[in-house]
């Protein structure tokens, strides 16, 4: 019966935008979720309050640096990017399996406007979502920002620049985008699934597994998104890829 509650669970949970089921004391529930977003009730207190505070610290930070950095060049392309992200993460992309995934968006905004930009955006986008959508839940919001918007936005911009080094011309750009866009949704996908592992929501040698091969697909989709979104740039706005990075 167990393995049966715990198949079921999982099986719900990585189908993007669905209904979850899952046992708290004894009580099965249903929830619309997605499977990167966290309803609330699917982390433990000690998990939930200490991302959110880790998030805090980010978010602290980045308004000092965007306050510091930011030019009129700026101000534009945060609202652009803001709204862009969000309309996209509206739209969801078939997988394979009934299963279906969407864009994220951390990395291509880390591209263009740097790590501490893609924190600040992915953080007003993330709480719009949560407190008007009920996407993702208000406890887990601080969990959200930091699997998608930190982790997302940090480790996809150094990605990107590591690739850029060593491939300069434009072509470099298109594979570091590519790649880091693929590498920051499968980071992403394990952190959360480390977190709900470690909340003993679902075990964590089940939760990881099937996060990871499933949003290893959906990378695919957000490093062509991202791509499509730099080759738009190149050729209409090159200026906006020169931007001082915050």
């Amino acid at each position: 019966m167990k393995v049966f509650v715990v198949s079921v669970v999982l099986f719900c949970y990585i189908r993007s935008c669905n209904y979850v089921v899952f046992c708290q004391k004894g009580v099965f529930l249903l929830k619309k979720s997605d499977c990167m977003h966290i309803p609330d009730g699917f982390l433990d207190t000690k998990m939930w309050v200490g991302m959110g505070c880790i998030s805090s610290a980010f978010v602290t930070v980045a308004v000092r640096k965007a306050n510091k950095k930011i030019s009129e060049k700026h101000i534009p392309l945060f609202g652009v990017m803001a709204a862009f992200v969000f309309a996209a993460q509206l739209f969801n992309f078939p997988v394979g399996g009934g299963t279906s995934g969407h864009f994220m968006g951390a990395t291509l905004i880390a591209i263009l406007l740097g790590p501490w930009a893609a924190v600040l955006i992915m953080t007003t986008v993330l709480t719009v979502q949560c407190l008007v959508f009920q996407d993702g839940g208000l406890s887990a919001l601080g969990a959200n920002i930091f699997n998608m918007g930190i982790m997302g936005g940090f480790f996809g911009y150094y990605v990107n620049t590591a690739i850029r080094l060593l491939v300069r011309n434009k072509k470099g750009m298109f594979i570091g985008g590519f790649t880091a866009a693929w590498c920051s949704i499968a980071l992403s996908a394990v952190c959360c699934a480390f977190e709900l592992g470690m909340s003993g929501t679902v075990p964590l040698k089940i939760v990881v597994p099937a996060m990871a091969g499933i949003h290893v697909v959906i990378g695919v989709g957000e490093g062509l998104i991202t791509v499509a979104t730099l080759s738009l740039l190149l050729r209409v706005r090159p200026d906006l890829l020169h931007l001082q990075k915050i």
